[in-house]
C-alpha cells in the first residue's frame, strides 16, 4: 500500500523544491531590478560623455528598478507564507491536490504587463 501524501516524504521534498524555485525567482527579480536601476546611471554617463554636457535623467530606470526589487521582496514573502501553509496542510491531511497557484498566475500576468510596458517604451525611444 503506497503512503498517503502526508506520509510520503517525496511530497515534502517537492514542496521544498517549489519553495526554493520561488526563492530563486524573487532573488532574480531583485537582481534584475538592481541592474535596471544602475543601467540608467550608465546610460546617462555615456550620453554625457558623447555630448559633453550634463544630461538630466527622467528617473524611469531608477523607479523601474526599485519596483522590480520590491516585487522580488513580495515574491519572497509570499512564497514563505505559502510554503508554511502548504506544509501545515500536508501535515494535517487537509491538502487538496490540483489547486491552481494564484500567486504564480498573478506574477506571470504582472511580469507580462511589465514586459509590454518595457517593449512600448523601447519602441518609442528608438
Amino acid at each position: 500500500m503506497p503512503p498517503t501524501p502526508e506520509q510520503d516524504p517525496r511530497v515534502y521534498f517537492a514542496a521544498e523544491r517549489t519553495f526554493l524555485a520561488w526563492i530563486r525567482t524573487g532573488l532574480g527579480l531583485m537582481g534584475v531590478g538592481f541592474a535596471v536601476a544602475r543601467f540608467g546611471l550608465f546610460l546617462r554617463q555615456m550620453r554625457a560623455e558623447e555630448t559633453h554636457t550634463v544630461v538630466q535623467s527622467t528617473g524611469l530606470s531608477v523607479w523601474s528598478g526599485v519596483a522590480l526589487v520590491f516585487l522580488g521582496v513580495i515574491v519572497l514573502a509570499t512564497s514563505a507564507i505559502q510554503h508554511t501553509i502548504l506544509i501545515r496542510e500536508l501535515s494535517s491531511g487537509s491538502w487538496t491536490p490540483g489547486r491552481i497557484s494564484r500567486s504564480a498566475v498573478a506574477l506571470a500576468i504582472l511580469l507580462a504587463l511589465v514586459g509590454v510596458g518595457m517593449t512600448t517604451y523601447l519602441l518609442i525611444l528608438r
